[in-house]
């Protein structure tokens, strides 16, 4: 953290941004670009694009333990060991168990990053934009309270982030997933246009298998170049931190734009201890923060705070953040806060082969792969589940080498491996339904070593996940089956939630102040000049990946806080 200042005026900026991870890194540009001073607060150690990417460019045979887990590392960190990018080449931006622990009144698998950037560097990168079907979904079926805002109010917005960011993707047409401003798609497989094909026509064009919406630059445009941002050369390791800057983080695009403007300043090693809330002016004044090497604490002052320090910990923040006023955690009168948490289901998986295309195999590699948007209680309700799920879908050839015979015959052997069937694959992502049992809360005993409650998380699947679960594998089966593919092998994980990395909610938005959280600009009801734009203020979350939606809420919630501003009504 930089020095303690003594003067209260020095301590004080316009916006403090709390998080600097895909929407914090996307309030820190956008309030930079408007003149406003900004103060940007993460609790982690600094990360600099490129400079702090130690792994990027290592050879597979420079790692240690083959990029391994030893042991030891699992042993100490059943948790996050079961993250698929938690190796030998990334594990230094993952949160390790013993650093920051949390109460599993539930079992949860609580998957963080603290670092500048947060868990953008790590992300799958996955972007589809929600549709109006989405946004409607709870006012339709009732699982949740409506969405204070539509498809069409948002849509400006993607396209503004989507423009900035780099996504490549194909026009698709599809009612239930808008198509987005995209640059070149990567390709499907041979095997994946197949299944494409196949199941367009045994489905009546109602099922749709399409290419990936990923945030990576096919086709670099000024905007990227002007970022210091190049192509993405399919490298396959994005999660080390790209030195092309090829795929969207905040380390390699939002923040050091920021930075640029000269209206930003970004302090680490900067613990978000509570909100302060000034009881005479009846709204927030600024923020507490502990120093999290020296645990000095510091007071720091701005007009408009916005709290984006990932779902679960933005909940931790807000109810920590007591007063006269508050007593319950900022803005929570109505006994919400912390409570209708959701998540996506991944627990289901399917796998194959196909015994065809034997002239094609796959040359590199891509970063991305097949999609299929939810198809199931999208025009209307046709199952005893409410809402649906999206799927994954990858194909490949996996070579086969014939291991049997001793000295030079293994020899030449070993080196003449054969082509075998292509594999293919698919899983699950499920949207679960918010419920008020489904919550987190702080601990009231213990308390981290900056002494703030431990997060208490109580959150678990239901019946309407079996059933979807259910479903999901009786689906792809067909649909695997009317393809042609063989030697099917289903799977449910039975994985905890939080794996899946896409919790929501605690903070939800809503027209309701006595259910909700946040308005449609994503103001606290009862403290319009705190706003929330990460995973907390969804009030549902759809089958889509999340993350465009927080960075398209984030940068239409900057643009209407800084016109009230100007406007002196913040």
């Amino acid at each position: 953290m930089a020095n303690l200042v003594d003067s209260r005026e020095e301590r004080t900026f316009d916006v403090i941004v709390i998080g600097s991870g895909i929407s914090g890194g996307w309030a820190a540009k956008e309030f930079g670009e408007k003149g406003l001073k900004t103060l940007v607060l993460e609790r982690g150690r600094n990360v600099v694009h490129n400079k702090d990417y130690p792994t990027t460019t290592m050879m597979p045979w420079e790692f240690e333990h083959k990029n391994e887990l030893t042991a030891e590392i699992k042993e100490a960190n059943p948790v996050i060991s079961k993250c698929y990018a938690f190796r030998e080449d990334a594990m230094h931006f993952f949160v390790k168990d013993a650093d920051h622990p949390y109460v599993q009144e539930k079992p949860f698998d609580w998957i963080r990053g603290y670092q500048v950037g947060g868990k953008s560097l790590m992300w799958a990168r996955q972007t589809q934009r929600w549709s109006n079907y989405d946004f409607e979904g709870p006012a339709r079926d009732g699982f949740a309270v409506d969405w204070p805002i539509r498809y069409n109010d948002l849509a400006p917005w993607y396209s503004y982030v989507e423009k900035f960011a780099g996504i490549s993707g194909n026009k698709d047409g599809l009612a239930e997933l808008p198509d987005g401003e995209f640059l070149p798609p990567h390709e499907l497989t041979c095997v994946e246009k197949h299944f494409s094909e196949k199941v367009a026509a045994e489905y009546n064009k109602s099922r749709h298998v399409i290419i990936g919406r990923a945030a990576h630059i096919t086709e670099p445009q000024q905007i990227h170049l002007d970022q210091g941002r190049g192509k993405c050369q399919n490298r396959n390791l994005c999660q080390r931190g790209c030195p092309f800057g090829g795929y969207f983080s905040s380390n390699s695009s939002t923040i050091p734009w920021a930075l640029k403007t000269g209206n930003v300043t970004l302090m680490t090693d900067s613990v978000v201890h509570s909100v302060l809330y000034d009881e005479k002016k009846g709204k927030a004044s600024g923020v507490k923060v502990i120093d999290a090497k020296t645990k000095e604490e510091t007071d720091y002052y701005a007009r408009v705070i916005f709290v984006n320090a990932a779902a679960l910990n933005t909940n931790l923040v807000l109810l920590n953040s007591i007063s006269s006023r508050f007593p319950n955690g900022l803005g929570n009168d109505n006994g919400v806060l912390g409570k209708y948490a959701a998540f996506h289901n991944y627990r289901a998986r399917i796998s194959g082969e196909y015994d065809g295309f034997k002239e094609f195999t796959t040359d590199g590699s891509r970063p991305n792969g097949g999609y299929i948007p939810r198809f199931r209680n999208v025009f209307k309700q046709e199952t005893d589940f409410l809402r649906g799920y999206a799927a994954g879908f990858y194909s490949g050839r996996s070579s086969n080498t014939d291991s049997n015979g001793i000295g030079a015959s293994l020899k030449d052997q070993l080196l003449k491996p054969t082509l075998g069937n292509w594999h293919v694959s698919s899983h699950i992502m499920g949207e679960t339904i918010p419920k008020e049992t489904n919550y987190v809360a702080l601990d009231k005993e213990k308390k981290d070593e900056w002494g703030i409650p431990l997060l208490k998380i109580s959150i678990d699947y239901d019946d309407n996940d079996e059933k979807m679960t259910k479903d999901y594998l009786e689906q792809m089966t067909e649909m695997f089956t009317k393809a042609g593919f063989t030697n099917l092998q289903t799977n449910d994980s039975k994985q905890a939630p939080g794996l899946d990395i896409h919790e929501m909610g605690g903070a939800r938005m809503g027209n309701d102040p006595k259910t909700s959280i946040l308005n449609k600009w994503n103001q606290v009801h009862a403290c319009k000049n705190v706003f929330v734009t990460d995973g907390a203020c969804m009030t549902s979350t759809s089958t889509q990946n999340p993350s465009l939606t927080y960075m398209a809420l984030t940068a239409r919630a900057a643009d209407y806080a800084a016109k009230q501003m100007k406007a002196g009504e913040l």
